[in-house]
């Protein structure tokens, strides 16, 4: 019932920017909090940006700085801009809705998109 498609990801020198967006579509009420995760290899998936519905943000401590996270509720989109990228930056990127549907609370994930960053 609802679909999130992401994208913006891509091989990047250190240094470098990327910017993501994930744009959600369906049967969507409201969308609450927005967040941003990621997974390294071998690792396990960690946050790295949350936005509110109000637009009350918080980022983890290896991105603060450097990370902008940002949502456009018109389009049911948020993106994710990623400056100075470093080669720990390097993993696959998913975004995380909570979404009020017709059916009720759901959580959706996005397929993941991978981001690169070469020393």
């Amino acid at each position: 019932q609802v679909q999130l498609v992401e994208s913006g990801g891509g091989l990047v020198q250190a240094g470098g920017s990327l910017r993501l967006s994930c744009a959600a579509s369906g049967s969507i009420f409201r969308i609450n909090a927005m967040d941003w995760y990621r997974q390294a290899p071998g690792k396990q998936r960690e946050l790295v940006a949350v936005i509110t519905s109000g637009g009350s943000t918080n980022y983890a401590d290896s991105v603060k700085g450097r990370f902008t996270i940002s949502r456009d509720n018109a389009k049911n989109t948020v993106y994710l801009q990623m400056n100075s990228l470093k080669p720990e930056d390097t993993a696959v990127y998913y975004c995380h809705l909570g979404v009020l549907t017709g059916v009720g609370y759901l959580e959706v994930w996005g397929q993941g998109t991978l981001v690169t960053v070469s020393s």
